[in-house]
């Protein structure tokens, strides 16, 4: 019942920015830790960005001072702010969460669908 679906993603130039967001919907009682992973063609996917319930971030080497990671609590939303593209973010972007359901004590760790991110001139 719970899904995690991304949006924003799209083709722009290199220098550019993007906005990523991703709700969370369904019977959910409470979000946990919120984050976003990407996977380049051919590459593993790997962590972007992470965001506590309380807004401690965390990034990747290879974004830190371009990205910002945000959420709304009060939305179950997460976002990415996706400034400085590279053509080497092209990846498809995926948003992850811990999410306790209603009815449950325990947080089960779900992802959404992914977005694809086409920096490229």
């Amino acid at each position: 019942q719970v899904q995690l679906v991304e949006s924003g993603g799209g083709l722009v130039q290199p220098g550019g920015s993007l906005r990523l967001s991703c709700a969370a919907s369904g019977s959910i009682f409470s979000i946990n830790a919120m984050g976003w992973y990407r996977q380049a063609p051919g590459k593993e996917r790997e962590l972007v960005a992470t965001i506590t319930t309380g807004g401690s971030t965390n990034y990747a080497d290879s974004v830190t001072g371009r990205f910002t990671v945000s959420r709304d609590n009060a939305k179950d939303t997460v976002y990415l702010q996706m400034n400085s593209l590279k053509p080497e973010d092209t990846a498809v972007y995926y948003c992850n969460a811990g999410v306790r359901r209603v009815g449950t004590l325990r947080y089960l760790e779900v992802w959404g669908p992914g977005t694809l991110v086409t920096v490229s001139s």
